[in-house]
């Protein structure tokens, strides 16, 4: 089997993304896990590192869309609607080079949000704007550590609208949550599903959705083979996964997830986008403008997510290296 060919962007060339993806690709027993193709304007990696060309390795593979003015010096920590767009053209580029079959996984380094929007695109992350592309309608957003992961029925919505729970949809959270650790893991994850309200609604004292929602949801995956209990107590269940209990806790909304996920391990949590027919994995931090072009940034959880890509990728071809080709029948 081949190695993976894993895409990276370097997200807002104000931000720190130029910086980690080139600190990432200097550790060499992660350089030599793949072939490397890192999509970002020359210029902002100039920036970040002056004459990083030097040190790029054989396996890495530069492709500069040459969306920046060359001549203009980078402003580092500055909010502006034309780093907005260059970050998000970056995406676009590495998005239709999986799905052409150029690379087998993105990695995604940060963009901002409002710098984006400024540029004339209404746009709520990376899961959405990828999954437009993919013309997907149900991604979720997994987040992933080597003690633990989670995987979020609703994200960067209200809560008010992400209360009102779906039985159809939490189950097809499960099926993809599983489907993506089965490849990390080589094997069925053992899942624990939160409850919405304080202790799962306790026999409906707070609530009848764990019990009327939540609770056949969960009987409904089961039914599908897949190793699941709960609804459990929100409060208690992120513990019970990192003492090894389950492998995966499905979260019902964005922040229910987020900030218990953020605490056990924010340096190597990975961001990886489900629901869609690429695979996508993304640092779990911001464009760090305060320290960018200073050459301070942290480059662990770039390189977390680097390496779940390329467990995700190599999971995927093994599983395609390993599937029968049909027998064409002679026709008589």
């Amino acid at each position: 089997m081949r190695q993976p060919r894993i895409a990276i962007t370097i997200g807002d060339p104000a931000g720190v993304g130029a910086e980690i993806a080139l600190k990432a690709l200097a550790d060499r027993d992660l350089l030599a896990l793949a072939d490397w193709i890192v999509l970002g304007d020359h210029a902002a990696l100039e920036a970040a590192q002056p004459g990083y060309r030097e040190h790029l390795a054989p396996n890495i593979r530069l492709v500069s869309p040459g969306l920046l003015d060359p001549t203009h010096t980078l402003r580092f920590g500055k909010l502006s609607a034309e780093y907005g767009f260059v970050a998000i053209e970056y995406v676009r580029l590495a998005t239709e080079m999986c799905l052409a079959g150029a690379a087998d996984a993105m990695v995604t380094a940060p963009l901002n949000k409002e710098a984006v929007t400024l540029s004339g695109r209404s746009f709520s992350g990376h899961t959405e704007y990828i999954a437009e592309l993919c013309h997907a309608t149900e991604s979720r957003m997994l987040l992933a550590s080597d003690k633990l992961a989670t995987v979020h029925v609703s994200t960067h919505i209200a809560l008010e609208e992400a209360c009102r729970l779906d039985k159809s949809r939490i189950v097809r959270t499960i099926e993809l949550g599983a489907d993506a650790m089965s490849l990390m893991l080589g094997r069925p994850p053992k899942i624990g599903v939160c409850g919405l309200n304080p202790h799962a609604g306790e026999h409906n004292l707070f609530g009848t959705e764990d019990s009327v929602i939540i609770g056949p949801a969960v009987d409904e995956a089961r039914r599908r083979g897949y190793d699941c209990t709960g609804p459990h107590s929100p409060d208690a269940i992120f513990i019970r996964g990192v003492r090894k209990e389950f492998d995966l806790i499905v979260a019902m909304y964005h922040d229910q997830g987020h900030i218990p996920m953020k605490l056990i391990d924010f340096e190597r949590t990975v961001n990886i986008s489900l629901g869609i027919p690429i695979i996508r994995t993304s640092v779990d931090h911001g464009t760090a403008f305060d320290i960018a072009g200073q050459g301070r940034a942290d480059a662990r959880n770039m390189q977390a997510a680097m390496q779940v890509a390329v467990k995700m990728a190599a999971g995927r071809l093994s599983r395609t290296a390993h599937t029968p080709t049909p027998v064409a029948q002679e026709v008589r």
